[in-house]
């Protein structure tokens, strides 16, 4: 027996709330992203870690929130709650990694340190959207459509590496909220489409299901990781030069005499008065040395 599948059973409240907890998390990361550009190396791992911690925050909080819409018309929904953190943690690892992975490859990072963490945090967010479904408990089985599952991957992928690229390109924050948008739609999309491709199989039994309803893990979910994006939002709003981003004035002058020695080479180069005064010399002497 196939079951009723509602994925927006509150309209567009959940989307919406879950599309801006992705947005906030990204633009968090993206801040924390940039800030390493210009920070000693002792600091880096510490900023990597928070925008890791971040995003990963962000995106379960989105999937999490998303999944309050999602109801089955002909059975309750329940949900494991060691499963169901677990995937938490593993969004925040499969971040880290690839936030890692770039974050030590220079100011511009490209070519395959791009990819490599592009593909691991996508993997991961692909990773973190299936476990967080194995957790779900109802008197039936969830089926999955091959393509849908196919192309979510392939979006979280898409969504990681353009986040990963973006943290690199954008300097001031209103280039980081621009991303941060771009990155909670990609997000966003990557959960309903995977959510599409989802049908369920009731059995016949009618036993009841065993764990914990969704009004019972909201409140430790608002707690836990939205308690944590508000303490990292006030870790970078009191940090202004994660909010301003690089400046655009020139970078320091050298110290002193390289100016003078860059411009006396130069000039040394011009052909100036310089032979125009040896001319003058040499009309001088000339008389003389007759």
């Amino acid at each position: 027996m196939q079951g009723t599948v509602d994925g927006f059973t509150y309209g567009l409240v959940t989307p919406l709330v879950a599309y801006l907890m992705a947005c906030l998390g990204s633009a968090l990361g993206l801040r924390c992203t940039t800030r390493v550009r210009r920070v000693a190396g002792s600091w880096r791992p510490g900023w990597l870690a928070l925008a890791s911690a971040a995003i990963g925050s962000g995106i379960w909080t989105m999937h999490f929130i998303a999944m309050m819409g999602f109801t089955v018309a002909e059975a309750p929904i329940h949900y494991d709650k060691p499963t169901t953190f677990a995937s938490l943690g593993l969004a925040v690892v499969m971040v880290g990694v690839g936030i890692f992975i770039v974050g030590y490859q220079g100011p511009r990072p490209r070519g395959a340190a791009l990819f490599t963490g592009g593909t691991v945090t996508g993997l991961g967010i692909a990773s973190m959207h299936y476990l967080g479904m194995a957790g779900m408990r109802l008197d039936g089985r969830i089926e999955y459509d091959t393509p849908s599952v196919a192309a979510s991957v392939v979006i979280g992928m898409a969504a990681a590496t353009a986040a990963l690229w973006a943290a690199g390109q954008v300097r001031g924050w209103r280039w980081s909220v621009g991303a941060a948008l771009i990155m909670g739609v990609a997000v966003s999309g990557m959960h309903y489409t995977a959510m599409a491709g989802v049908s369920v199989h009731l059995h016949a039994t009618g036993s009841p299901t065993v764990g914990d309803s969704p009004a019972s893990l909201l409140a430790p979910m608002l707690i836990g990781p939205l308690t944590f994006l508000c303490l990292a939002a006030a870790v970078v709003l009191l940090d202004p030069k994660t909010v301003t981003g690089s400046p655009r004035q020139a970078p320091p002058e050298p110290e002193p005499g390289v100016p003078a020695r860059a411009h006396a080479a130069h000039t040394a180069r011009r052909p100036g008065p310089r032979p125009r005064r040896d001319l003058g010399r040499r009309r001088v002497r000339s008389p003389q040395s007759r």
